[in-house]
């Protein structure tokens, strides 16, 4: 029998758990690994390594994810300025899937037959791990010891210890995950409707008062470069806009949202390089794409969100969404310019060589060169007609209701 299994690892107490009991009370060869989207410094692969290995890992391997995280996803989520719920940039609904996707394929790779993740029963992560698993799996069963079993956290901490793992396994006040398009923040308070988090519950305290002007460069609705400094690559881009801005505190909010198993939830974040990037990208659309262009970008850009985070990312549909997304972006082309400011920024405005702000057909309360006051009266009469027509038979007015 086949008695490999492949462990989504991320160093917790969950996935501690998972490592302990596959081990000993399934007696399975757990293979930990950890992929990294954004959220990883080089000193916590190594802690997470060594953790693995003492709880009995047979193996650990942490997969650099960040480049593939981008170039497949998070470009489509600046060329569509998605927001879920107007609001989270979805930071952990977009990486789970490719971390989901990271492991899966190296348990192909190795040949094993088991997979298992560290997710409870209460959340959306549980349904984005088993249907990338049930997906791409070849022939896998999904073990789930978290959710399975129902443990509660001082459960999981009682058997690590009765194990011989007496290490300091006290919660957090806060939970936290990083990755490269934003951070989530979760506490006692999210578990309410009405207490906001408090400033120490952020990871980014405020460093920076005095105002700050930067200037995004975008190529064909990608950022390549932040004042005078241009990227090899995008993330390197976002990264250094972050470094920037999250010493402003740029970027906090409280998302409320459905989860994918039908219940409320509410989770904190900060995401001050995201944020600033969509508005800035966003703005720069107004000035460079058809009205047409922005309505229908907005509405299949809102499909593509809700599809990546009901954990549907493999749906074929989002590479038709994503071949649309990209076709527009063709002369989103130029520079934005922003203020920081503590707490806050602000859109200053842009240049870019196809801005259709400035026509020589006319500019906007001030003068029409490109048509007679003459030629708008004989286009509103015609554009009246259908309401003309309709009130003529109808007889009835707004003002009579």
């Amino acid at each position: 029998m086949n008695n490999k299994v492949v462990l989504a690892y991320s160093g917790g107490l969950d996935t501690s758990f998972c490592i302990q009991y596959l081990t000993k009370e399934k007696n399975l060869e757990v293979h930990a690994v950890s992929v990294n989207t954004g959220g990883f410094t080089p000193n916590d692969i190594q802690s997470m390594e060594e953790k693995a290995l003492q709880l009995g890992a047979h193996s650990f391997h942490c997969i650099d994810a960040i480049e593939q995280y981008y170039e497949q996803c998070i470009k489509y989520l600046i060329y569509g300025n998605i927001l879920r719920n107007n609001t989270y940039p979805l930071s952990v609904s977009a990486e789970r899937m490719f971390q989901a996707i990271e492991i899966i394929q190296y348990a192909n790779k190795i040949g094993a037959k088991n997979i298992a993740h560290g997710s409870t029963g209460a959340g959306n992560d549980q349904v984005r791990f088993d249907l990338v698993f049930q997906t791409l799996g070849e022939d896998i069963q999904i073990i789930t010891p978290i959710r399975d079993l129902k443990l509660s956290r001082q459960e999981e901490v009682d058997y690590l210890q009765q194990q011989g793992f007496a290490w300091n396994w006290e919660k957090a006040k806060y939970s936290i995950n990083k990755g490269l398009w934003g951070t989530s923040v979760g506490g006692a308070e999210t578990l309410t409707s009405h207490l906001p988090l408090p400033e120490e519950a952020y990871p980014s305290p405020l460093k920076k008062n005095a105002p700050q002007q930067i200037s995004l460069h975008f190529e064909k609705g990608e950022l390549i470069g932040v004042n005078q400094q241009t990227f090899t690559h995008p993330v390197e881009a976002i990264q250094y806009l972050e470094e920037l801005a999250s010493p402003y505190a740029i970027g906090r909010d409280i998302h409320v949202g459905d989860t994918i198993i039908g219940i409320k939830g509410r989770v904190g974040f900060e995401a001050a390089a995201p944020l600033i990037i969509l508005k800035a990208h966003h703005l720069l659309e107004k000035h460079t794409l058809s009205k047409w262009q922005q309505y229908w970008k907005e509405q299949l850009s809102n499909w593509y969100g809700m599809l990546l985070h009901e954990g549907q990312f493999l749906d074929p549909v989002l590479r038709n969404i994503e071949t649309f997304l990209e076709d527009t972006q063709n002369h989103v082309s130029g520079t934005a310019f922003v203020q920081l400011l503590p707490y806050r920024f602000e859109l200053q405005g842009i240049e870019a060589p196809f801005d259709l702000l400035q026509s020589k057909m006319g500019q906007y309360g001030e003068m029409n060169n490109g048509w007679s006051g003459e030629d708008v009266k004989g286009f509103t009469k015609i554009y009246a007609n259908a309401n003309k027509i309709y009130h003529q038979l109808h007889k009835e007015t707004v003002c009579n209701k």
